[in-house]
């Protein structure tokens, strides 16, 4: 019988090296094992993989022992300790970003004969963008400039809508409150889902509930396409720190994955030269840029890291101005590209 677990765990084992790179960065190939310090990542020689072999039984491809402590498992109990997920489901999501499965489709006659409201559907995502409002004189305007931002994207992927339901955590009752959209699109440019941030009734910052901010739709592989691509891109988390580069440095193309899990997944566009991760200065942005670099490398595109001063890009937008931020951005972009940081 069809097992997808067994599947995944089986082309993971073919693609071992690649998902040691992408999880294990610190450790290196020698000979038939990826040789690494332990199971977190840090340098040494004590934790082996497998990476040629049967595909089950002993020796099988894709198999780990830790020397040091006895650990021992596969690549799926690898992805589970550098990520932190701890839910199946999740990990074999994870595990089908890697290896850039889609995602699988339930059956309608799998469905509850109760089915919930598809509000977290792309469909229902789109109809919210389509019904929200262009972002010019808006409380979503104000919020951005609050936040040092002028720049709104050259794409119209920021909208607002001035009644947005939002339900506070814990609660049944939802209350219609401002909100910037931001529209999650694929590579054709339709829309797989949308992200929300609640705004403050005068826009200067945002609306003091919890959550602040909430997706819906399809993100896993999908982005805020802000700007179009062209043979060079810049990829971060939050749309705040991508817009922070375009303030800065007008000609650098730039998306938003929205979290550090999301950015590790993202998918990168055909021709592609170059890429640039822009991370925020925490363990979750560094672990999530690695991810998205090393499957870079495995397509043959350079990969740069660009990293703020302070905790994000605006952060050090609204500290220190922009001027400051795209010299900070000058000794870290590549020779090639450094014209475009004036658009």
């Amino acid at each position: 019988m069809y097992s997808e677990t067994e599947d995944l765990v089986r082309d993971l084992a073919e693609n071992a090296e690649g998902v040691c790179r992408a999880y294990l960065s610190k450790g290196r190939r020698e000979g038939s094992y990826w040789i690494v310090g332990d199971l977190q990542n840090h340098p040494g020689r004590s934790l082996f993989v497998r990476l040629t072999g049967p595909a089950s039984g002993p020796g099988a491809a894709g198999k780990f022992t830790d020397g040091a402590t006895g650990e021992h498992g596969d690549l799926l109990d690898i992805i589970r300790a550098r990520t932190g997920i701890t839910r199946f489901p999740d990990l074999l999501a994870e595990a089908r970003a890697h290896l850039g499965r889609p995602q699988p489709v339930v059956p309608d006659r799998q469905e509850p004969r109760k089915a919930k409201s598809p509000g977290g559907t792309p469909a229902a995502a789109a109809r919210l963008f389509a019904a929200s409002n262009p972002i010019t004189g808006t409380l979503a305007e104000t919020y951005l400039r609050s936040r040092g931002i002028t720049q709104f994207g050259a794409k119209g992927a920021l909208r607002f809508h001035p009644k947005c339901w939002h339900r506070e955590e814990g609660q049944t009752r939802s209350i219609p409150r401002p909100a910037m959209i931001a529209a999650v699109t694929d590579g054709a440019g339709a829309v797989q889902g949308v992200h929300r941030t609640w705004l403050a009734r005068d826009g200067q910052g945002k609306a003091a509930v919890n959550p602040k901010r909430r997706a819906m739709g399809h993100l896993l592989g999908n982005a805020v396409r802000l700007t179009s691509q062209d043979d060079i891109l810049v990829v971060g988390e939050g749309i705040e720190t991508m817009l922070s580069l375009s303030e800065a440095a007008p000609g650098l193309p730039v998306w938003a994955a929205l979290s550090s899990g999301h950015l590790g997944a993202v998918r990168l566009p055909e021709g592609l030269q170059r890429l640039y991760v822009a991370i925020d200065r925490d363990p979750a942005g560094q672990r999530a840029a690695e991810k998205l670099s090393a499957r870079a490398s495995e397509l043959g595109v350079p990969v740069r890291v660009l990293g703020p001063r302070l905790g994000d890009f605006n952060d050090d937008l609204r500290a220190n101005g922009k001027d400051a931020l795209r010299q900070h951005l000058a000794g870290q972009i590549g020779p090639e590209d450094r014209h475009r940081l004036l658009g």
